[in-house]
């Protein structure tokens, strides 16, 4: 899959060069320059206690031209402190518009998840330092597949309405394990409402999910030679799992709040439901942003399945449960986060920005405490 993946990528990207060669080529880029420092001892998102200028900070270029009247090609490339700055393909795509409402794109592209999913790497865009982890860290923004897009009017109202449909293969961590994650037959629909100083979203999607995580072969095999139902059942082998989302946002140009909702269920595998939220204000003072942010994230429920261990002998009740509820356990998580910071606009296409966030993990009451400061700019 990884390499059909690469294979179409570099064949849109290929096709994009040759056919904008001789046409009109756009060119725009960002960067997020972001230093952080956590409080002694502590680790929070990748800072540590001594000052780290590269683990939040990116640069991006954005490439677009038209290949004929009515298809555009798209390609973005972005490096990431986090990944050493290697340049890596985020987007890669096509765009045909159908209408002037409708339009339809192939290749690699950005899933309408979140408010912010479109400018999620463009930091210039919000006024958080990041945006808040609770909801956007997830390791499947970008796709490999197509997105049909319609906007329309009625009356007051603005809205948007997007389809997607293409696989995701993504290496991530899960519950500090490194894995790879599929997902394949992803169906997603959007919705995007706005109304005066009002803006509404939702968000539905499906697909198949495959968990490869080398660090839970060793406790599933062991669960399969006690029974191979119940190695099944917390296997996540092309499981179905969905994701959901819904915000809001009034905005009043000198003041602001918005929330935002995500969930995540994979029933028939040990991986928990996921509930995340954040809630968030500000206040425009001339070029001065000052905001509050609170967010919760609780991947912490009751294990699943223990519930048919009784249907098993005695003998083999106490290693089962063990085994079912140790592999679910090693993957929850329950905390919540505030930050306080300020956005200052320096000019029409640069912020500074800082804030300071306290993490409080809701398992164990441990905290952690972080100071970040940020440099955005866009061009």
């Amino acid at each position: 899959m990884k390499s059909f993946n690469k294979l179409f990528t570099l064949s849109l990207v290929t096709l994009a060069v040759s056919s904008v060669a001789h046409a009109d080529v756009r060119i725009n880029g960002f960067a997020n320059f972001t230093g952080g420092i956590a409080s002694s001892e502590d680790t929070l998102y990748g800072f540590e206690d001594s000052i780290d200028y590269a683990n939040q900070s990116l640069f991006g270029l954005q490439v677009s031209g038209d290949v004929s009247e009515n298809v555009t090609a798209t390609g973005q490339i972005v490096t990431r402190g986090s990944d050493d700055f290697s340049a890596n393909f985020e987007w890669a795509y096509l765009t045909y518009a159908a209408t002037e409402n409708t339009s339809i794109s192939i290749g690699r592209l950005r899933m309408p998840l979140f408010r912010y999913s479109s400018s999620l790497d463009v930091a210039y865009s919000y006024h958080w330092v990041v945006a808040p982890a609770s909801v956007y860290d997830v390791p499947f923004n970008n796709i490999d597949g197509i997105r049909v897009d319609y906007t329309g009017y009625s009356g007051d109202w603005e809205y948007g309405l997007q389809f997607v449909t293409g696989n995701v293969n993504n290496e991530f961590t899960l519950g500090g394990q490194p894995g790879e994650l599929t997902i394949n037959n992803v169906a997603l629909v959007s919705a995007d409402l706005a109304y005066e100083n009002w803006k509404f979203r939702g968000v539905y999607a499906a697909g198949k999910v495959t968990f490869d995580i080398p660090a839970l072969d060793a406790p599933l095999g062991q669960l399969g030679q006690i029974s191979s139902d119940f190695e099944s059942k917390l296997q996540a082998v092309d499981d179905s799992g969905v994701f959901y989302g819904a915000s809001i946002e009034y905005d009043a140009f000198n003041w602001f709040v918005a929330a935002e909702y995500t969930g995540i269920e994979i029933e028939d595998s040990f991986y928990p439901q996921e509930e995340n939220y954040y809630v968030t204000a500000g206040i425009r003072a001339g070029k001065w942003t000052p905001f509050i942010t609170y967010e919760k994230s609780d991947i912490n429920r009751d294990p699943k399945f223990v519930g048919d261990i009784a249907a098993f002998p005695a003998p083999l009740q106490v290693p089962l449960t063990q085994l079912v509820v140790g592999i679910q356990q090693s993957v929850m998580s329950e905390n919540n986060t505030l930050s306080v910071g300020t956005r200052y606009d320096l000019s029409t296409s640069i912020a500074l920005k800082a804030d300071i966030t306290k993490f409080t993990n809701d398992i164990n009451d441990e905290e952690d405490s972080l100071v970040r400061f940020a440099v955005n700019y866009v061009f």
